[in-house]
């Protein structure tokens, strides 16, 4: 007879090892199938290789018959000791007789077993009460990251600071107080966030992804609350101020696509071919609804997010090879595309210089506008788009001389020159290029320090990430972290030359309400992550 086996908050084996894990209420792997979860009372049955979900208050094992020596002309018998599962005990019980002859799983299984429903915890006191918002677990452990709200605090701050460096010699620099009332109410969304169980957002992922869907929509320019600036139509009127729905729509479909792969199997290519579809429509979407705006460099921030949220949950090698593919094809397009653009300036040019007139505009089947091209050209080219630097190129010419000048230690604070006398546009030094005024100010040694705090930022969410004890959680952590690192990397690759400018700011330091109050909520989800991750209601 075999010794007794008891089911405590962890087993490691059960006759021959084929029962894998059990944690907190959750057996993660089953021999022969798929990962399985128990999650609020609420267990799967196992048959012929397939779970079927069983009401909360049913229960019942059928263990696959790997799992016994195969030798003996009976199945042994051993005992199941008590264990808690809120608060219910399981009695204990005996496994019946099996022939070995005939392989049916139904005639190998134990007894069917009831338990009593457990009661639902309420999102009130899941949220408000003080045992889901004490800060120390029951060991003594924090239940509170520090790491990434030391960082944004220290990034606010030096945002503000040089939000009014690079307003300080203008008359109407008092963009700095506006950007103190954006991060003071992001502070307030980011205490909320962290303090609610992330997992209620699964329930609500659909109402917040329609929300975002929404606000783009709103954007039309058939749309009464429609604002366009700069020649585009990004913003919309709430009476008070003006917002970007774009934002919004990152959060939501960040969420929405975490909670399509956390509740989906996702394998081989042609097993996950639905889920894909899925998640597929669900960024496509929005990137189309803002592409449409035109804001190409926003809509670049989704295909990043989406492959890492594909590679975490260990989809197929062969897709990722296949999307490299479509990737240099639809590279190659686009660079054909830029090439005639760029014939097209050189004839218009020569033919000015001759006296002729060429008229028309470039046309092409990609929905590219010129602006957009002279951009890339701008930077693959700058000579071609603007051959004396005074149009096109100029603030990117002029955030590399900021960068450059900077030196080891900078030149110090409300001392730069680009900024302070006007080469580097007002309208973009104190958003878009902040970090050229950062670079020239305090030189090497000050964006040194900028760029580690991103870098601590991202590697902490990573982290976080692999804290989580399930997948949307996962999901969500990294999906914010790939954010950040996206829009941290481009916006400083452009000021020093390394990408094209897209228009893409850089959390926390830019100034900006909308963006600054989604950087705030996005980082309030990896703290709800952080603090929630070994909640299993």
């Amino acid at each position: 007879m075999q010794p007794p086996i008891t089911w405590e908050t962890s087993i490691e084996l059960l006759t021959g090892g084929k029962v894998r894990r059990w944690e907190g209420g959750k057996v993660r792997r089953l021999e022969g199938g798929k990962v399985r979860r128990w999650e609020g009372g609420k267990v799967g049955r196992w048959e012929g290789g397939k779970v079927i979900k069983q009401p909360p208050h049913l229960i019942t094992f059928h263990l696959p018959l790997q799992t016994f020596n195969l030798h003996t002309s009976n199945l042994p018998t051993f005992y199941l000791h008590t264990c808690y599962l809120h608060t219910c005990y399981l009695p204990t019980f005996y496994l019946h007789t099996c022939y070995l002859h005939t392989f049916y799983l139904p005639t190998c299984n134990l007894p069917t077993f009831y338990l009593p429903t457990p009661n639902p915890v309420s999102h009130y006191r899941r949220i408000f009460s003080k045992q889901y918002q004490r800060l120390l677990y029951p060991g003594g452990e924090l239940r509170f990251d520090y790491i990434n709200p030391l960082c944004i605090l220290l990034l606010c701050g030096i945002g503000v600071l040089f939000i009014y460096s690079a307003q300080f010699s203008h008359a109407d620099g008092g963009d700095w107080k506006k950007q103190i009332f954006w991060i003071t109410l992001g502070l307030g969304a980011y205490g909320v966030i962290g303090s609610i169980n992330y997992k209620i957002f699964l329930e609500y992922a659909h109402f917040i992804y329609l929300a975002g869907i929404v606000g783009l929509l709103l954007t039309n320019e058939h749309s009464p609350i429609s604002v366009e600036m700069m020649g585009a139509r990004r913003w919309i009127d709430v009476g008070i101020t003006t917002v970007q729905p774009t934002e919004g729509a990152k959060i939501g479909t960040l969420i929405m696509a975490a909670s399509l792969l956390a509740r989906s199997e996702i394998g081989t290519v042609r097993d996950s071919l639905w889920a894909l579809t899925k998640v597929a429509f669900v960024f496509l979407l929005p990137m189309l609804l803002i592409f449409l705006q035109p804001d190409l460099g926003s809509s670049l921030v989704f295909p990043p997010m989406l492959f890492a949220l594909l590679y975490i949950s260990r989809l197929s090698e062969k897709f990722f090879l296949s999307a490299f593919v479509i990737f240099a094809i639809a590279l190659a397009i686009l660079g054909a595309d830029i090439y005639g653009y760029s014939q097209h300036i050189e004839k218009q040019r020569a033919a000015e210089l001759s006296g002729e007139t060429i008229t028309g505009e470039y046309s092409s089947l990609l929905p590219i506008r010129n602006y957009q091209r002279n951009r890339i050209l701008t930077f693959v080219a700058p000579d071609v788009v603007d051959p004396s630097g005074t149009g096109a190129s100029w603030n990117a010419n002029q955030a590399k001389i900021s960068a450059a000048t900077g030196g080891v230690t900078g030149k110090g604070l409300f001392k730069g020159t680009q900024a302070q006398l006007g080469y580097l546009p007002q309208a973009v030094a104190h958003n878009d290029f902040i970090f050229s005024v950062i670079a020239e100010e305090t030189g090497f040694l000050g964006s040194a320090f900028i760029v580690g705090l991103f870098c601590l930022i991202v590697a902490n969410g990573i982290r976080i990430a692999g804290l989580a004890r399930d997948r949307f959680g996962m999901q969500l952590a990294v999906g914010v972290s790939v954010l950040f690192l996206v829009h941290f990397f481009i916006n400083i690759g452009m000021t020093i030359g390394i990408t094209p400018i897209t228009g893409l700011p850089l959390p926390f330091l830019s100034y900006g309400g909308s963006f600054v109050l989604s950087c705030f909520i996005l980082q309030g989800l990896v703290q709800s992550v952080y603090r929630y991750r070994k909640d299993f209601s």
